[in-house]
């Protein structure tokens, strides 16, 4: 496995990392929610992620079973958590300093363990001042519930306010940003963010980096019916990824893939890997077989050559 800093911190975390969206405590099962993370974990996988957001917290109960059952060292893995959303009531959703509080304590409660390496504000809240979430950010760290605190999709200019007040009051930024990239959604990463790589260190966690299945190569040919967006209920952000034009770039990108003897989502995640600014990319799976595959991605890195990139280059733009 390949590990990599995590932005300008001491900690260090896998270049693949195991994400539980839509998946534990929500569509598998708990024998293989314990299968996967096993598979993971004898990979070299040493960053969970998780939210209150993921089935209401069932994503997260569902990892603490499998993590008490597995019995792990705790210093041998990273647990993250994300806040924004935990109910249906005015106090269970924002980030106000009782919301983020409440929602670290249910988050502990959930994975059976008392810190998380990382714990992330899941959305910006317009209704809670910067200053409050910078404040009881730091207060979890001085509780000891937290080491690390970052943000998900905050725009540029927030994230450089959130750093302003840290320093300004000799407290700990954000130092991570998670956010949705990969070679059909590269604006984030490659534009709006490098301020922030450049001046603050900032690391980066990586969701949906195959575009929710797109850059596999399994809609290459045609639609599964039984695939995530061969489903007609399937929310319209989703349907869009399945444009002629998405189509062709993702086949053409298998083209390339074919002729390094790599599979396609290989390609994808390793070219995100590429990226120095890319701290880790989360995969999501059902199966372990699914985990042992997205590990490989790894070993694809040294196979994108300057040329290669060069090509990719030219198809995605």
């Amino acid at each position: 496995m390949l590990y990599r800093k995590l932005g300008k911190t001491g900690l260090k975390i896998s270049a693949i990392s195991l994400g539980s969206w839509q998946t534990f405590g929500q569509s598998v099962a708990d024998d293989e929610t314990e299968a996967c993370l096993q598979a993971a974990y004898d990979a070299g996988v040493n960053f969970f992620d998780g939210a209150e957001a993921y089935g209401s917290g069932a994503a997260d109960a569902a990892v603490g079973r499998a993590l008490k059952k597995h019995g792990w060292p705790r210093d041998t893995y990273l647990l993250s958590g994300k806040c924004i959303r935990g109910g249906d009531r005015p106090d269970q959703k924002g980030l106000s300093r009782k919301r983020l509080r409440n929602c670290c304590d249910n988050t502990l409660q959930r994975y059976g363990t008392d810190h998380l390496e990382l714990f992330f504000c899941h959305r910006p809240d317009p209704d809670t001042p910067l200053e409050e979430i910078v404040t009881t950010m730091n207060a979890l760290i001085q509780q000891g519930k937290i080491l690390y605190w970052g943000t998900s999709e905050f725009s540029a200019a927030d994230l450089m306010k959130l750093w302003a007040i840290a320093d300004a009051n000799g407290m700990e930024g954000p130092v991570v940003e998670q956010t949705g990239a990969n070679m059909l959604a590269r604006d984030r990463i490659e534009n709006q963010l490098v301020p922030l790589f450049d001046h603050y260190g900032m690391g980066t966690t990586i969701y949906s980096p195959l575009a929710v299945g797109l850059l596999t190569g399994k809609y290459n040919e045609s639609t599964p019916s039984d695939s995530r967006l061969g489903n007609p209920d399937a929310p319209e952000w989703m349907k869009k990824h399945l444009s002629e034009e998405r189509l062709e770039k993702a086949r053409k990108i298998g083209a390339i893939a074919k002729e390094l003897g790599i599979t396609q989502a290989h390609l994808a995640l390793a070219w995100l890997l590429r990226n120095p600014n890319v701290s880790t990319c989360l995969t999501g799976a059902r199966q372990a077989k699914q985990v042992e595959e997205n590990v490989k991605a790894v070993e694809a890195v040294d196979k994108l050559s300057d040329e290669v990139m060069s090509r990719l280059r030219e198809i995605i733009e």
